[in-house]
């Protein structure tokens, strides 16, 4: 399957380029995206299949909003509320939501880390 991945931010991005495998390509919408920056992702992502790692804040939403409309058929992956965003969640947790989204076989699993496949 060829996938993408669709961050907010470019440490959002770093963070997720540590745990998928490069086949995996991560964009970012650098913020809240123009109507100029979606055609961009449009057309950069072309007729891949779609994820959602949004932040789960007012902006993450939103931000979220928009893509779903982009990419009806997105599946969408979550981080916590309590955690400050996509970058600042622990990686155990970041794994956890890639498996439950079927990604484990993209995930680079660090040393000692259990492969939970949950």
């Amino acid at each position: 399957m060829d996938i993408v991945v669709i961050v907010e931010g470019k440490n959002d991005r770093a963070r997720l380029r540590r745990l998928l495998s490069a086949e995996v390509e991560v964009f970012c919408t650098y913020g809240t995206p123009g109507t100029r920056q979606l055609e961009k992702l449009r057309k950069e992502v072309g007729d891949r299949h779609v994820y959602l790692f949004t932040d789960n804040d007012a902006s993450g939403r939103r931000i979220r909003g928009m893509l779903r409309d982009l990419f009806p058929d997105a599946e969408h992956i979550y981080t916590r509320k309590g955690y400050p965003g996509v970058e600042n969640t622990p990686d155990e947790y970041l794994i956890a939501q890639l498996e439950k989204a079927g990604l484990e076989e993209y995930i680079l699993y660090p040393p000692g880390q259990p492969v939970s496949f949950s």
